[in-house]
């Protein structure tokens, strides 16, 4: 098995290779959305390293790069949804182990109490996200409520990763790993932030409905 200095090499000499093709928006869309129902598939490693090169060569375009993954990141965010609707999420292999089973047991408490913010701040987080959505879905969350939440948190996940990637091109240009692990820490530390301001907002006068309708 790679150990993740040689995935994150891989993944730069992915991105090197289709850098001026087409097929480069393409195959971020697939990392992307796989991402969201696979945890194993490296999205946020395919956006850090696109966005270190727009900021060390100039290419490929920021803007396609940080839309495509936003986008790539709300199909996968709905596909982990209706897998959750369809199946047992329990008795997938990916949740075998019990601490995804306790994964599991926390994103169901978490969705019934915390809704919207639940969701946005898991999207931070691979395995998390996978969890959270597909219990989601198991749940019955309402399904426009959830729409329009992983639809927020795809494109402030994309806009996230990019900078870091930015970051990574013009302050980390050769030490590619320590963008990477600035990018894991940050992404835990942003969605407990954002998990704080929306609970906080929920618990002003008048955001408790919003609140006690986050479960559908």
């Amino acid at each position: 098995m790679p150990t993740v200095g040689e995935g994150t090499s891989g993944v730069q000499e992915w991105a090197l290779a289709l850098v001026g093709s087409p097929w480069v928006f393409a195959a971020l869309y697939a990392f992307a959305t796989v991402d969201g129902f696979f945890p194993p598939i490296p999205s946020e490693t395919v956006v850090i390293a696109l966005a270190s090169l727009w900021a060390s060569r100039g290419s490929p375009p920021l803007l396609p790069v940080i839309l495509v993954a936003a986008l790539g990141a709300f199909t996968g965010d709905q596909i982990a949804y209706t897998i959750g609707t369809r199946v047992k999420v329990r008795s997938l292999r990916i949740f075998a182990r019990p601490r995804a089973q306790q994964a599991l047991d926390w994103a169901e408490r978490s969705l019934a109490t915390r809704g919207a913010s639940f969701i946005i701040a898991a999207r931070y987080i691979p395995v998390g996200r996978v969890a959270v959505n597909m219990t989601a879905g198991a749940l019955r969350y309402r399904r426009r409520r959830f729409v329009g939440i992983t639809a927020l948190a795809a494109v402030t996940w994309a806009t996230y990763s990019s900078l870091i990637g930015i970051a990574s091109g013009v302050v980390l240009k050769n030490h590619p790993m320590i963008g990477l692990v600035v990018g894991v820490v940050g992404g835990l530390v942003i969605g407990a932030l954002v998990d704080w301001v929306l609970s906080a907002w929920a618990r002003r006068p008048g955001g408790s409905r919003s609140r006690s309708g986050a479960a559908g």
